[in-house]
């Protein structure tokens, strides 16, 4: 087999664009920080930093979520706070109320007239919104929860109107306590209950030892409900820990897929830099001498 002076250039030029293809695509690995800048870079290693992408953005909408979450549980639980001081101001003006003894017409007036601005802001209270949702709604449409002259809900709850949010792939959680769950105990709600209280200071003292026994079921039944929230918040805590760990993890799972061994992948630049200019010297010495040189 005849080897001409075409072929052994032609090799030699071949071998010297592969060594420096090798060397460019090395360096633009380091220039970028990235191993995979295109698919046919590696087709698996593609595959599975779509995949781990996928799941970061599924973790960032969980994360979205539980904050979401949290600011409904928060805002219930300094809600029913705030509310039950305001209710263990009605019972205290209850028990003045129900005292039988010297009290003046007027004074009982000026109760009835404190208990009744107490009973305002308790529904103004229960008509506290989120984002323009009302808290104690569920899952309404509307702008309040109870109705401001009468007391009467109007938000939509029970079975199936629970306001969730999905904190993972397998797990939801209820953010929301509906009015007659936080303040209705055996069929009496806290807002017509203030309001008869505020008539039998004056109408019917008597008939306040009754008003005071519901209002103690009430206040339990306020008391669960901010347990419940608590014990919600807690978990939903627990959640967002895990959700912030899962987003590491995943992140640390890209890094290894796209990203480079930045001391590795200097040695290696290194080395092919060094092959690269030792190919360019023996390709030199392999290509013969032209007629030139020998007529010099």
């Amino acid at each position: 087999m005849r080897i001409t002076q075409r072929a052994v250039t032609l090799t030699s030029l071949q071998g010297l664009n592969r060594n420096l293809e090798s060397f460019s695509k090395l360096q633009e690995q380091l220039t970028s920080g990235r191993v995979l800048s295109a698919p046919s870079d590696s087709p698996t290693g593609t595959n599975r930093a779509m995949q781990t992408r996928g799941e970061q953005d599924a973790t960032a909408q969980y994360a979205r979520n539980i904050s979401d979450g949290q600011a409904w549980l928060n805002q219930t639980d300094s809600t029913l706070q705030r509310m039950l001081e305001v209710t263990r101001r009605v019972r205290d003006l209850t028990v003045q109320g129900s005292n039988t003894g010297a009290m003046s017409d007027t004074a009982r007036q000026a109760l009835a007239s404190e208990t009744a601005a107490l009973r305002d802001s308790l529904l103004g209270l229960a008509n506290t919104t989120v984002a323009g949702r009302p808290l104690f709604g569920g899952i309404t449409a509307g702008p309040k929860a109870y109705d401001s002259v009468t007391g009467a809900y109007v938000g939509q709850a029970g079975p199936g109107a629970e306001v969730l949010r999905r904190v993972s792939s397998t797990d939801s959680v209820r953010v929301d306590v509906s009015g007659p769950e936080a303040f209705e105990a055996d069929g009496v709600d806290l807002f017509s209950l203030v309001g008869r209280i505020t008539s039998n200071l004056t109408a019917d003292p008597v008939g306040l030892v009754q008003d005071l026994a519901d209002l103690d079921l009430v206040m339990n039944k306020m008391s669960s409900a901010l347990a419940d929230v608590g014990a919600r918040s807690s978990r939903i805590d627990g959640e967002a820990q895990i959700n912030m760990d899962q987003g590491i993890a995943l992140q640390t799972r890209l890094g290894e897929v796209e990203d480079i061994d930045l001391p590795n992948t200097i040695m290696r630049l290194q080395m092919q830099q060094a092959g690269y200019e030792a190919a360019l010297s023996a390709t030199a010495k392999a290509i013969s001498p032209t007629l030139m040189d020998y007529l010099r």
